[in-house]
Parts: C-alpha cells; sequence; structure tokens
C-alpha cells in the first residue's frame, strides 16, 4: 500500500491530521490498533471520565439542595446501566468519527504500525483478523501515538484489584474502599467519581501538596472540599509496599503520614502518564527521543527526521487531547506549504473535581521559576451574589498581568464552572488583551463570578499607571 500521509494513531491529534489533510486534497491512510477511532480520550479517557464526572456532580448537586429545604431520598444506583450508558457516549462519537473518515475517503487500518525505515511500516496484527496490506510506504507520516498509564515496578501485579485508569473506568464494581496512588487530576477525578456512588476513597501524594505544578491557592478550596469528600489524604507518604489478596489488599506505607498498614477492597495506581513509543521502531529512522521518551520536535512537529513529524502525547507536554489536535492541524498546514507553526500563549487546562480547577497561559508558580516580575489580581468568589446564591463562595478568580504594560499573562479559577470560565481568559491571553479590556467586560451571569473583580481591578490598574482614583 502507497499513501501520501500516513498517520500513527486514531485519536484526537491522529484524526484531526487525518481528517485535515484528505481535506487538503491528501491521499491519506491512518493506522490504528483500536478497533474505533477515539484513541485514549474518547475509549478510556476523557469522555468516559467526563460522563461518570456528570453523575458525580449531579448526585452531590442534589444533596446540596438540602440547605435549601428540597431533600431527595437516597440514590439508587444501577451500575450495569450507568456503564450501559457510557459505552451508548462512546460508541456515538466513535461511530461519528468513522463515519467522517469515510465521507474524506481515508483509509482506516486496524494494526500495529512499526517503522521498517524513514519512508515504510510494517503492519502487524492488531485483532483477530491481520491487516490486507503488510507495509505502507508513505511520503510523509504523522506520529501520533499517544501516552499511557505509568508503571511502577514496586506496584506492578496482575490481580485485577490493583487498578490503572483503564480498568477504573470500566466500574467493575463500587468498592466499599478505594485507595488512590498518586493526587494528580486523572486520581482526583476518578476519586471524586467512586466517592459519590459510595465508596470509601484515600488518597496517597508523594509531594507536599495536591495537583503538583498548580498554584496553590487554587488548590487550596479543592483539597478543602476533599478532605470532606474523601476518607483520607495522605501527603508527602508513598506506598512502601503492596499486597493483593482475593478479596483485598494490603498496603504500607513510608513517609511524613505514614498510617501504617492498611487494607482496601481496590488499589488505583494514577501515578502519571509516559509517551507510547514502545516497539514503534523508531531506531529505525532519523527520530531522535530525549531522556523522558518524548519525541523531539520543532513547532511545526517536525522531528530530525525529514519524512516523519510527531503530535500530541507523544511528543511532549501537556498531554492534553486539545493540544494534540491543534497540533495535527499545524503539523498537516505544514506538509501543505501553509505558515503554520505550534507556539499557542496559552492553553487551557481543567480538573474536573468538586470544585473545578481551571488555568490558562503564566502561571504564579511558573512566573516564580522565571523571575518574572507579575501584578496578581485576585477575586474571591464569597464576594459575589451569584456564587452566594448558587453555594460557591470557595471559589477564586486570579489573573496575572505584566505590571509595565497591563497585558493578561494568565489566568486561575477554582470553583463550579471554572472549565467554562476560563475559555474567556483564554481568548484574552491569546489576543493579548489589555487587562482594562476584560475588566470593563459585561458582567452577565457567568461573568459575575469569572470576572467579578472588575472594580478592584481597575483600581488597581490606575493606582499603578499613577491616575486618579476611580470614581464611583
Amino acid at each position: 500500500m502507497e499513501t501520501q500521509l500516513a498517520v500513527i494513531g486514531g485519536g484526537p491529534g491522529g484524526y484531526a491530521a487525518a481528517f485535515l489533510a484528505a481535506d487538503l486534497g491528501m491521499d491519506v491512510v491512518l493506522v490504528d490498533r483500536e478497533p474505533r477511532l477515539g484513541g485514549v480520550c474518547l475509549l478510556r479517557g476523557c469522555i468516559p471520565s467526563k460522563a461518570l464526572l456528570h453523575v458525580a456532580k449531579a448526585m452531590a448537586e442534589t444533596r446540596a439542595l438540602e440547605q435549601w429545604g428540597v431533600r431527595y431520598g437516597d440514590p439508587q444506583v444501577d451500575l450495569e446501566r450507568m456503564r450501559r450508558q457510557k459505552e451508548k457516549v462512546i460508541a456515538t462519537l466513535s461511530g461519528g468519527l468513522a463515519q467522517l473518515a469515510r465521507r474524506r475517503k481515508v483509509r482506516l487500518v486496524r494494526a500495529k504500525a512499526v517503522f521498517e525505515d524513514s519512508r515504510t511500516l510494517r503492519l502487524e496484527p492488531a485483532g483477530d483478523k491481520p491487516p490486507k496490506d503488510r507495509s505502507v510506504r508513505f511520503r510523509h507520516c504523522v506520529l501520533a501515538s499517544g501516552s499511557r498509564p505509568l508503571q511502577i515496578p514496586a506496584l506492578a501485579t496482575s490481580s485485577p484489584r490493583v487498578m490503572d485508569s483503564r480498568m477504573a473506568l470500566e466500574l467493575p464494581e463500587v468498592p466499599r474502599s478505594l485507595l488512590v496512588v498518586g493526587g494528580g487530576y486523572i486520581g482526583l477525578e476518578l476519586g471524586t467519581v467512586y466517592a459519590a456512588l459510595g465508596t470509601r476513597v484515600s488518597v496517597v501524594e508523594m509531594t507536599g501538596g495536591l495537583l503538583p505544578g498548580v498554584d496553590r491557592d487554587l488548590v487550596r478550596p479543592l483539597q478543602k472540599r476533599l478532605e470532606e469528600q474523601f476518607e483520607a489524604i495522605w501527603l508527602q507518604t508513598k506506598v512502601a509496599s503492596l499486597d493483593a489478596g482475593r478479596d483485598h489488599v494490603s498496603v504500607t506505607f513510608e513517609g511524613k503520614a505514614d498510617p501504617g498498614m492498611r487494607r482496601f477492597d481496590r488499589v488505583l495506581v494514577a501515578v502519571g502518564r509516559e509517551p507510547d513509543t514502545e516497539g514503534l521502531g523508531l531506531e529505525n529512522t532519523r527520530v531522535e527521543v530525549d531522556s523522558r521518551g518524548f519525541v523531539v520536535v520543532d513547532l511545526q512537529g517536525r522531528t530530525a527526521d525529514p519524512h516523519i513529524l510527531a503530535i500530541g502525547d507523544v511528543a511532549g507536554q501537556p498531554m492534553l487531547a486539545h493540544k494534540a489536535s491543534h497540533q495535527g492541524k499545524v503539523a498537516v498546514e505544514a506538509l501543505a506549504g501553509q505558515p503554520a507553526e505550534f507556539n499557542p500563549r496559552a492553553i487551557p487546562a481543567v480538573v474536573f473535581t468538586d470544585p473545578e480547577i481551571a488555568w490558562a497561559g503564566l502561571t504564579r508558580e511558573q512566573a516564580q521559576q522565571q523571575g518574572r516580575d507579575v501584578q496578581v489580581s485576585p477575586f474571591p468568589w464569597a464576594a459575589s451574589g451569584r456564587a452566594q446564591a448558587a453555594g460557591g463562595t470557595e471559589g477564586l478568580t486570579k489573573w496575572l498581568i505584566d505590571p509595565e504594560t497591563q497585558q493578561v499573562l494568565g489566568c486561575g479559577i477554582v470553583g463550579p464552572g471554572a472549565g467554562d470560565l476560563i475559555s474567556e481568559a483564554v481568548l484574552a491571553i491569546e489576543m493579548g488583551a489589555h487587562v482594562r479590556d476584560v475588566a470593563r467586560s459585561h458582567d452577565e451571569a457567568a461573568r459575575c463570578r469569572g470576572c467579578g473583580y472588575r472594580d478592584r481591578c481597575e483600581q488597581r490598574l490606575l493606582a499603578w499607571r499613577g491616575d486618579a482614583k476611580l470614581s464611583r
């Protein structure tokens, strides 16, 4: 089989690249090991987790109505029906992608792709049926193989009671107790789901705080809420040993908050993800890989091999589906001779816990690491009427502003709906907006929570510039 463009991986980056290339008139072959398009995001990541988090959010909001005098009975959870609904969502979206591929005449091949050289892929069986063709000869290839859960040898076991994120999303049962190893966004989101279903959830994190790398003032409201939702959170502590039995898992710990030996019905290992490059035959090409396993690329996704580009999780942090999609389009535009490069000012990130956390652009931690002077304008939601009425007073919005130019550099939000509110900040950062442009926007309902800092922000801005105090 011969083609202009071969794409390895059917996730958000891979199918975005394949679809755009076909729209631009290229002949495209997309090779993926999965029987359905969508990659980790759709099949066993973002979409199934958000579907289950929707259920958890609805249950939490129902309980919160008690303070308004509205009380429902205890929820009855039909786990099998929940699984079916989750699978229905996945099947609908994946089927839509397959239809889009057919309309564009993108050839889909279910196989494992291995580079034989810089212009040839060997196709190995990935399912019950071997592929019709044994190889693909290409002019260019976009590598979008994604990432996989990071494995810790000390926690490796074949017991089904020790799960990774993929197994946890299959909802094998609602365990009485669950230990989440890792305080990152994957562990906290899945812990939120299981806690809502009635599981006693404990989290162990080896660093000094949940969500390492996220600004502490954003994490604090979430950690306070999780301390109420979860049974325990042990920081600066790690798992020393793990012994999986037939009906429980015995775990010992070491560190500052060592709780001693504990037993759990199940353990979820969510300590991060790593690029999925194993077995791809990259050694048969000129592609370079860094010390962490990421493929080295430039701003167009080009590797050291002139015939191969790489995008998405395999090409470096942040490992986000929407970043992969954008990179895929940039890579194809570059191949088509268009002036394109991946150099965004703001890539939004959202943690769909309760409350949500979202941020974009420069963070306070990054500014400190860079020795960069920034003005931080925080607004606590406790001062917002909308937040008071909706019960989201623990929220916070903060903007990071260049003190010389008053340009918006970054934004962080914690509170209900933070994932929606961050979109306005992303637009402001990408456009290089002046803080006054955002401060004087109309305070309709959503912005009342997200941008209600207006008065304080304007006063600070005028003070920085030596102007008179804002009169009201």
